[in-house]
C-alpha cells in the first residue's frame, strides 16, 4: 500500500471516529459552552457529509450505541436519499433501520413517522417500513390514546386500512377519524378516554400523561390525582412527579445507571445523606448490572472524574456530564479488580454522593495524582478520565502530563489511558480532546463505557479503516443477529 492510500485509510477512520463521537454525544441541545443552534449546524454538517461519503458507516451506525436523536435523523437520512443507494444497501439499510425502531421509544418513532411526511418519503419501502412497525404493537389502542397525534400522522401516510365493525383496529380507526360514531369501545383505553370527559373516575384509568389533561379539565387536585394514577406511572414517572420531601414509590436499583445518577443529583445534600446506604446501594447494584461479564476484570483501574463548574450541563442537559461522572465511578469500581480502584475528582472531593459542580478543571493535577502507583509499588492497568476536555488549572497541562508518561515513563503502554468525553464539541465537530495521543470516545450513557473503550483505541491512530469496518460490520452482524433471534 502506498502512502497517499495509507493517509487515505487514516483520514476515512477518523472521518468515521468523529461522526461515532457526535452520534453518540450530540443531541442538538444547548450545552454549557455553545447554544442549540450552534450544535444543530454542526449536527446537520456532520450527518449530510458522513451519509454522502460513507453510506455504508452511516447505516452501520444505527448498530452502535448512538444516542435516539441520531438514530432517528439517520434513518430519516437513509429513508429520504434511498435513491443513492445500491439495491443490496438499501436492503442491508431496511434490516438495520426496522432493528433500529424497534429498540427507539415509541414516542420518538411516532415523532420520526411525523418528519417523514413532511419531507414527503412515501415510496413503497418506507410505508412497508413503517406499517411492519405498527404491526408489532404491542397495543396499538394504547398507541392511540398516548400518542393519537403521531398514529393518526402514520396510518394516514400508509393509507391504513381500519375497516368496519367490532374488530381492535376498526376501533382504533373509529377512535382516530371518527369521533364520536361509536357509543362506547370494546378496548378498555378507548372506553376510558371517551369516559373520562364526564367522569372524573376514569380518569385514572388513562396513562399518565394523558390523564394529567383530563385532571386539569375536571379540577382535580394535584394530590388526588397523583394518588389514584400511582398504580399506572412508569418508573420515571414516579421520580419526575413526587415532592422532594417525599420518597418515590419505586425500586431504585431496577432503574438504568445513569439515569439513576441524574435522580440522585437532583436531591439536595440533606437527602442525599439521610439516604446514604440507599442510595449508594442502589448505585452499586446498577454499577454491577451493567458492567455485566466484565466485573472485576479490568484490573488496577483509576480514575480522573470531572466535578467542575461546567459539569452543571445546560437548561436542556441539566447536570448531564455530572451524572455520567458519578455513575462511571461506580461502573469502574465494579469494572476493577476488588480493592483495586481509586476515583480521583477535580475537586478534590472524597465523598462521591455529595459531588456538585464547583470551579475549574485542574485535570493536569489529578492525571498526575491518578498516574501514581497503587498500593504494593504497582502502577494502574488502566487510567480512565471522565470529562468535557477543558483542561483549564493550567490550561494544558493534562495533555502535557500524557504525552511525557507515554513518551518517556511508559513507551511500553502497560497502562492503557482512555478518555471519554459527555460533551460534544460543535466548533470542532467533535468531542474536545486531551492530546493527540491519548484515545477519546463520546459517551452519553455511562453504561456503554466497555464498548467505548473498545472504540477508542482505533482513535490512537495505530489502526486504519479496514480494522474498523471490520469492527463496523462484527457489529452490524450482532445487532442484526440478536433482532433475528428475539423475532
Amino acid at each position: 500500500m502506498n502512502t497517499s492510500e495509507t493517509l487515505a485509510d487514516l483520514v476515512a477512520a477518523e472521518d468515521v471516529l468523529l461522526f461515532v463521537n457526535a452520534a453518540i454525544t450530540a443531541t442538538g441541545q444547548r450545552e454549557f459552552r455553545s447554544d442549540a443552534v450552534g450544535q444543530r449546524l454542526s449536527l446537520d454538517f456532520l450527518h449530510a457529509y458522513v451519509r454522502v461519503n460513507y453510506r455504508r458507516v452511516y447505516a452501520s451506525s444505527l448498530a452502535l450505541d448512538i444516542n435516539d436523536h441520531n438514530a432517528a435523523r439517520i434513518v430519516l437520512g437513509l429513508l429520504e436519499t434511498a435513491g443513492e443507494a445500491s439495491a443490496e444497501e438499501r436492503r442491508t439499510e431496511g434490516r438495520l433501520i426496522a432493528a433500529r425502531l424497534a429498540l427507539l421509544p415509541p414516542q420518538r418513532v411516532y415523532r420520526l413517522f411525523g418528519e417523514v411526511r413532511r419531507a414527503g418519503i412515501n415510496n413503497r419501502r418506507t410505508r412497508a417500513i413503517m406499517r411492519d412497525w405498527l404491526a408489532a404493537r404491542p397495543d396499538l389502542g394504547h398507541d392511540a390514546v398516548k400518542y393519537r397525534g403521531g398514529v393518526k400522522t402514520a396510518a394516514r401516510h400508509i393509507h391504513l386500512r381500519c375497516p368496519e365493525g367490532a374488530e381492535p383496529l376498526a376501533e382504533v380507526g373509529a377512535f382516530l377519524f371518527r369521533p364520536g360514531r361509536l357509543p362506547r369501545y370494546e378496548h378498555r383505553l378507548l372506553d376510558a378516554w371517551r369516559r373520562a370527559h364526564y367522569e372524573q373516575g376514569a380518569v385514572a384509568e388513562l396513562p399518565f400523561t394523558v390523564a394529567e389533561g383530563f385532571a386539569a379539565r375536571h379540577g382535580m387536585k394535584r394530590e388526588v390525582f397523583l394518588k389514584r394514577a400511582a398504580p399506572r406511572m412508569t418508573r420515571l414517572e414516579r421520580l419526575r412527579t413526587h415532592s422532594v420531601t417525599q420518597r418515590p414509590e419505586t425500586d431504585l436499583t431496577v432503574m438504568p445507571l445513569t439515569r439513576l445518577a441524574l435522580y440522585v443529583l437532583s436531591l439536595p445534600f440533606e437527602q442525599r445523606a439521610a439516604r446514604r446506604t440507599e442510595l449508594t446501594g442502589a448505585l452499586r447494584t446498577a454499577a454491577r448490572r451493567a458492567a455485566g461479564g466484565h466485573a472485576g476484570s479490568w484490573g488496577r483501574v483509576h480514575a480522573v472524574l470531572d466535578d467542575s463548574f461546567s459539569s452543571s450541563g445546560s437548561g436542556q442537559k441539566r447536570r448531564r456530564p455530572l451524572a455520567v461522572a458519578l455513575a462511571g465511578h461506580h461502573l469502574l469500581e465494579a469494572l476493577a479488580a476488588p480493592g483495586a480502584y481509586r476515583g480521583l475528582w477535580t475537586s478534590g472531593r472524597g465523598d462521591a454522593l455529595l459531588v456538585r459542580p464547583w470551579g475549574p478543571t485542574p485535570l493536569g493535577m489529578r492525571v498526575l495524582d491518578a498516574l501514581e502507583p497503587g498500593p504494593g509499588g504497582a502502577a494502574p492497568d488502566r487510567l480512565v478520565i471522565v470529562s468535557d476536555g477543558w483542561d483549564n488549572a493550567p490550561a494544558g497541562l493534562a495533555g502535557e502530563v500524557l504525552r511525557v508518561w507515554r513518551k518517556r515513563l511508559d513507551p511500553g503502554r502497560r497502562t492503557a489511558v482512555v478518555h471519554v468525553n459527555p460533551v460534544y464539541d460543535a466548533d470542532g465537530f467533535d468531542v474536545r480532546r486531551l492530546a493527540a495521543g491519548v484515545p477519546t470516545a463520546g459517551i452519553r450513557d455511562a453504561e456503554d463505557l466497555p464498548a467505548l473503550v473498545e472504540i477508542a483505541r482505533f482513535a490512537e491512530g495505530r489502526t486504519g479503516a479496514a480494522e474498523l469496518h471490520a469492527y463496523l460490520d462484527r457489529r452490524v452482524a450482532l445487532f442484526l443477529g440478536e433482532k433475528e433471534t428475539v423475532s
